[in-house]
């Protein structure tokens, strides 16, 4: 889930991640091979691809399964599925927006199980357009802080690049950009000698909508009914949530 970039960089202390792992597998092995069909096997000359694979290692998807969705997608394997991506908007209890972006091969069953999703959760699904206005399409880099890392440094890596803002949220400096920019910037801090954790093209958004405690919890209750639907890649929202909510919700 991408929302608040704040709660982005601490939500893996809320997920139960050995329960979502397969999940998260298959929502990055679908990316690989996705990456591969439409710019060829090779990373070296697919940075869509090269970023897929990374993200992916960072998670500790196995080689095998990497190899075999490269192939997969590149069509030097038999198996590949047609996927498309298609974009749903809805809202969370108290107005906040949420963009749900699934790739799949069944366009049917991603509707009905992201309907149900927002039904069953409080939310509500809108128009095309309606919600999708309050965010935009940027280059998002995430560099987790290292000993003496600063924020002048991160900046004077990237600045050349094309990053135009970074953030400093606790753990981690956020790098925005044009999202056509993402791997300029990632180039650069590799070349800084820089670890990052992801970049990738997210939707960020404009405006934020400040919730309570139990308003935050009602929309990660959504949030997470939707990330369990098999074709949600990813799921955005425009929720804000002080240090005080996030420390009540780590009390959970």
């Amino acid at each position: 889930m991408s929302g608040h970039s704040k709660w982005a960089t601490t939500k893996h202390k809320k997920a139960a991640i050995d329960a979502k792992r397969g999940k998260l597998f298959a929502r990055l092995v679908k990316n690989i091979e996705v990456a591969a069909r439409t710019g060829g096997g090779d990373p070296a000359g697919n940075p869509t691809l090269f970023d897929a694979i990374q993200k992916a290692k960072r998670n500790s998807v196995p080689a095998d399964n990497i190899d075999r969705a490269v192939k997969r997608g590149s069509g030097a394997e038999a198996g590949g599925a047609d996927y498309e991506t298609i974009m749903y908007e809805g809202y969370a209890s108290g107005g906040v927006a949420v963009l749900v972006e699934c790739l799949t091969d069944n366009r049917n069953r991603a509707a009905s199980d992201v309907r149900v999703a927002f039904t069953r959760n409080g939310g509500t699904l809108a128009d095309p357009g309606s919600v999708s206005y309050l965010f935009n399409r940027r280059g998002v880099v995430i560099v987790p802080k290292a000993d003496g890392l600063a924020e002048d440094d991160v900046l004077a890596a990237v600045l050349d690049a094309g990053a135009e803002e970074v953030n400093d949220h606790g753990e981690a400096f956020q790098i925005l950009s044009e999202a056509t920019d993402v791997v300029a910037v990632r180039t650069a801090l590799q070349e800084a000698g820089l670890d990052y954790d992801s970049a990738e093209a997210q939707f960020v958004p404009s405006m934020e909508v400040e919730v309570d405690v139990e308003g935050a919890r009602k929309v990660l209750r959504l949030i997470d009914a939707l990330e369990d639907c098999d074709d949600v890649q990813n799921v955005f929202a425009n929720f804000d949530a002080s240090d005080e909510v996030l420390a009540a919700l780590d009390e959970d």
